[in-house]
């Protein structure tokens, strides 16, 4: 196995942009960049802490890095990541995931926003930064970030990050939020499929699909043609059951003509019953496939990996919501740096253990470090 210096993840880092003034350097860039990821894979979340992690590591470190001065001190370690240009970082980023997400027809991308708690500054009146994430559900990859400075602007966030994506025969998933029009014609100008979740943003719309399927319910579905689908699942003493039914019956519909490619709507009814418990919740749908309840089940379903498997992670295992770095570009570029560390972590497979703790093998073990850095899957 080669050194990390050969690895795929560095060698897009190469093409980075330095912003120091050349006479002033004395760590390169790729060093300051590759020391970093490995602290963050490892646990490291501040500066003095990543530091503190190039030190102990520094002679396995000169295997593959030319450190003449030794390990940047904490100071420079936050004054180049606040100074990087977060684009051209992104850049380099989704670069290197092109390279290794294997994206198949048909897979499921789920988009979703999460807002970094810590980044905000009273002192600036700067307020925490939120992120737009690409979550591609089966290969478990983030395929990108665009930041945002505020839930509502998801909005114009969204079309950013679509415009970067790979999306010709996939389907993209989002919640209410990105429920218009124009992000809807966005997805079938770049070949793919949406299923968007509807809610009170849109609400004569929502509630116009609402009264047709009581209404078509309440008569059997007669005449109008459908699909359903029920799934049955559960764990420890919980049970989930879905229904769903979609149809492609819209000419009633009068908003119809200002979603591109709208082929069905569909409802998902979710009773979940825990203990003694049970409750029940009904919501609906927009899509640009053919009204197949099953299809379309899985493609709701799927979306919710992006919660359980990017944002709790990076909240519980990688602990982001705790970070407290907010100089300059250094809270978005260390979030783009999780979304690396984090993919690095998934596709290293050979340890049958959890982020969480493949983080602290990373740490013990160079050369299971080595694995991760190489993105080595077997």
């Amino acid at each position: 196995m080669s050194e990390p210096g050969s690895s795929s993840i560095a060698a897009h880092f190469r093409r980075l942009p330095d912003p120091r003034v050349r006479r002033t350097r004395r760590h390169s860039l790729e060093a300051i960049l590759v020391i970093t990821l490995c602290a963050v894979i490892c646990g490291a979340d501040d500066w003095v802490s990543i530091a503190h992690f190039g030190h102990a590591k520094r002679k396995w470190f000169r295997r593959f890095l030319a450190l003449p001065h030794g390990i940047p001190s904490h100071d420079t370690f936050g004054r180049v990541f606040a100074a990087l240009d977060p684009e051209a970082f992104k850049a380099a980023f989704l670069a290197w995931v092109h390279t290794v997400a294997a994206l198949l027809p048909g897979d499921v991308i789920a988009i979703d926003g999460k807002t970094l708690r810590q980044t905000f500054d009273k002192a600036s009146d700067k307020a925490a930064i939120h992120m737009v994430s690409a979550w591609a559900t089966a290969q478990g990859v983030c395929l990108g970030q665009v930041k945002t400075d505020a839930k509502s602007n998801e909005i114009t966030a969204i079309p950013k990050l679509l415009d970067v994506l790979a999306l010709a025969d996939r389907i993209v998933t989002i919640d209410a939020m990105g429920c218009q029009t124009a992000i809807a014609q966005a997805i079938q100008a770049k070949g793919g499929d949406y299923v968007l979740s509807l809610k009170g943003n849109q609400t004569l719309l929502h509630d116009d699909i609402r009264t047709f399927f009581v209404d078509a319910e309440a008569h059997a579905f007669a005449g109008i043609p459908h699909t359903t689908a029920e799934t049955v699942d559960g764990d420890h003493g919980r049970i989930e059951v879905r229904r769903a039914w979609a149809t492609d019956d819209l000419a009633w519909l009068e908003d119809r003509p200002r979603w591109s490619g709208l082929r069905s709507v569909l409802r998902v009814d979710a009773e979940r019953t825990v203990g003694e418990r049970t409750s029940c919740e009904t919501r609906f749908f927009l899509s640009s496939l053919p009204p197949d309840a099953a299809l379309l089940a899985r493609a709701v379903r799927s979306h919710w990996a992006i919660e359980n498997s990017l944002h709790w992670v990076l909240d519980v295992a990688m602990n982001q919501d705790k970070t407290r770095i907010r100089t300059g570009h250094a809270p978005e570029n260390l979030a783009i740096l999780h979304h690396v560390a984090l993919n690095l972590l998934k596709q290293e497979r050979t340890a049958k253990l959890g982020i969480k703790n493949r983080r602290l093998a990373a740490g013990w073990e160079h050369d299971y470090l080595l694995r991760v850095i190489m993105g080595a899957k077997n």
